[in-house]
C-alpha cells in the first residue's frame, strides 16, 4: 500500500483556499467540506460492491450495492470536519471518535478517548484527519482501530509530508493513505512546511 495524492483541478483549488492565511473562518469551513468530498470519492473507489436488481419505474435493470458498511472514525478535533462532510457523502455510516492530544515538546500523542461502533470488525474504516505531519497521531489512531476489531482501514488526510507518509507506511503498511498534497517537510515545532496552519484552531475559530 502507498500514499495517493489525488490530482484533481478542484482539489489543487481548494488546497489552495485552505492555504490562504486570509481565508475566513466561513470560507474554511466550506473548502475543508469539499476537498474531503473529492478526497472521499477517491478514497472510497475500491470498495466491494454486490450486485442487486432494481425495479425502475419502467422495468428491473442489474444494480450494485455496497457490500460492507462504511464507519468513519475521526481524530478529534480537527478531524471531526472531514467526517461531517463525508458524512453527507455516506449518510448511513456511524461516525466514531478517537480523542488525542499532542505533547508540544515531544510531539507524541496522548490518546483520551476511543468510542467506536458495534461491527467494526466487517466495516470499512474510513480514519480522517486533515493533517499528517510526525504521523505519530495517525500511528496511533491505527494501532487503537485494529486493537478494537478493524481489519479494513484507509487513511483519510488533506496535507501530509514525507516524515509523517514513511511513519505510517513503515508501521501500517497494509493501510491506504490519500492525501491532497504532500508538503516539503516539518519545521522545528513538527508544524507542516508549507501547510496551512492548525486545520482545528482555523476550522473552529479559535
Amino acid at each position: 500500500m502507498g500514499a495517493c495524492v489525488v490530482d484533481h483541478p478542484l482539489v489543487r483549488a481548494k488546497l489552495t483556499t485552505l492555504r490562504d492565511a486570509a481565508t475566513s473562518l466561513k470560507n474554511f469551513r466550506c473548502a475543508l467540506h469539499e476537498l474531503s468530498l473529492l478526497i472521499g470519492y477517491e478514497a472510497l473507489r475500491d470498495l466491494a460492491e454486490e450486485p442487486f436488481v432494481v425495479e425502475t419505474p419502467l422495468r428491473s435493470c442489474p444494480g450494485s450495492r455496497l457490500a460492507d458498511p462504511i464507519f468513519l472514525m475521526p481524530i478529534l478535533r480537527a478531524g471531526l470536519g472531514m467526517a461531517e462532510a463525508l458524512s453527507h457523502l455516506l449518510p448511513e455510516a456511524p461516525v466514531g471518535h478517537i480523542g488525542m492530544f499532542r505533547d508540544e515538546i515531544t510531539l507524541e500523542p496522548h490518546p483520551y478517548y476511543l468510542r467506536v461502533p458495534p461491527g467494526l470488525d466487517r466495516a470499512n474504516v474510513v480514519c480522517v484527519d486533515p493533517m499528517l505531519a510526525t504521523g505519530n497521531s495517525a500511528v496511533s489512531a491505527i494501532d487503537q482501530l485494529k486493537k478494537a476489531g478493524a481489519r479494513k482501514l484507509r487513511l483519510v488526510c488533506v496535507v501530509g509530508c514525507p516524515q509523517g507518509v514513511e511513519r505510517m507506511q513503515i508501521a501500517h503498511p497494509d493501510v491506504p493513505i490519500y492525501l491532497a498534497t504532500i508538503d516539503d517537510g516539518l519545521n522545528e515545532h513538527g508544524y507542516i512546511v508549507p501547510g496551512l496552519g492548525d486545520a482545528g484552531d482555523r476550522y473552529y475559530g479559535t
